[in-house]
């Protein structure tokens, strides 16, 4: 039996290997989009019992000790990266979208959150076609364009209510974040995932620390293992993403990410109780058929190619 069981995931690998880039890469996205989306359902409860500044800090200290026994495992020098400078600047971007994104999070329904979200990738494509000099192809744009028209659907009439400014600071962090990642493909080009994932835990909380320090309060037994929960859940989903961004071209892999507003739903219908309107299962819809549209395009463009 012991034998099996690296013999079938041995099996697994290869056949996986099999696969075609783009949709190995869209596959790693699309877990990513599912833990992040466990994630964000977790933060929201701490946020509304902890200030949001120590949630944030909390959240990339525990994303740090989980990763501590591979550290010590294979050494400290396997996870120095090449590019210092390079990730502290990630880092720092990173920190600055999840400050805003921080304190609209307690406001904002779980699946507008996801749907805010998904801004996002027209940022990410803008960027990687300007800065990165990567392919844009009109289906692309398209599943695109149909993708936020769908997002429009689902928070447009939630910006004209009282608590509109929360859901634009939410979209504010959109940008930051796009910018974010377009930084963590560029250190893909000298950096190993692992490197990637474990300096941003490190970069973010010491960007975060001041902000936790100034409005700390002692966490619970039962929140302090939520952390814990956090950090597995955390960097798995950045160790999934950053993959994708090794095996594919970054635009190729944002698509998927709009399942996520399925994820969102859901979770904000079991966790909080959080019903989905009419617009968002209308924008859902369209946004679903955007992502498998624009999957079967790339991959018989890949086989044809």
């Amino acid at each position: 039996m012991a034998e099996a069981e690296p013999a079938a995931r041995r099996g697994l690998r290869e056949r996986a290997a099999g696969l075609p880039p783009v949709l190995r890469g869209l596959l790693w996205s699309g877990a990513s989009g599912l833990l992040f989306c466990m994630l964000n359902a977790l933060l929201r409860g701490l946020t509304q019992q902890l200030d949001p500044m120590q949630t944030q800090f909390l959240r990339y200290v525990f994303g740090f000790l989980v990763m501590l026994p591979l550290i010590l495992r294979h050494g400290g020098a396997a996870y120095w990266p090449q590019q210092m400078g390079g990730q502290f600047l990630r880092g720092a971007t990173h920190t600055l979208g999840l400050v805003l994104w921080f304190l609209a999070l307690p406001h904002i329904p779980l699946a507008d959150t996801t749907a805010i979200g998904f801004t996002g990738p027209l940022f990410i494509m803008m960027g990687a076609w300007l800065f990165l000099k990567e392919p844009m192809r009109w289906e692309r744009w398209l599943a695109t364009a149909l993708g936020f028209a769908g997002v429009m659907i689902v928070v447009g009439p939630k910006l004209s209510g009282s608590g509109g400014w929360h859901h634009l600071l939410m979209l504010a962090s959109a940008p930051v974040f796009a910018a974010s990642f377009l930084l963590t493909k560029a250190l893909t080009r000298t950096e190993s995932a692992g490197v990637i994932v474990v300096w941003q835990a490190i970069s973010v909380s010491l960007f975060s620390l001041p902000a936790a320090l100034w409005a700390w309060q002692w966490p619970g037994a039962a929140q302090w293992f939520a952390f814990l929960v956090c950090g597995l859940l955390g960097s798995g989903g950045h160790y999934c993403l950053t993959r994708s961004f090794l095996i594919a071209d970054i635009s190729s892999t944002q698509s998927v990410k709009f399942l996520d507003l399925v994820w969102s739903a859901a979770l904000g219908w079991i966790v909080f109780s959080d019903l989905p309107t009419q617009t968002t299962l209308l924008g859902g819809a369209v946004i679903s058929a955007a992502t498998l549209w624009v999957a079967r395009r790339e991959q018989r463009s890949r086989t044809s190619g």
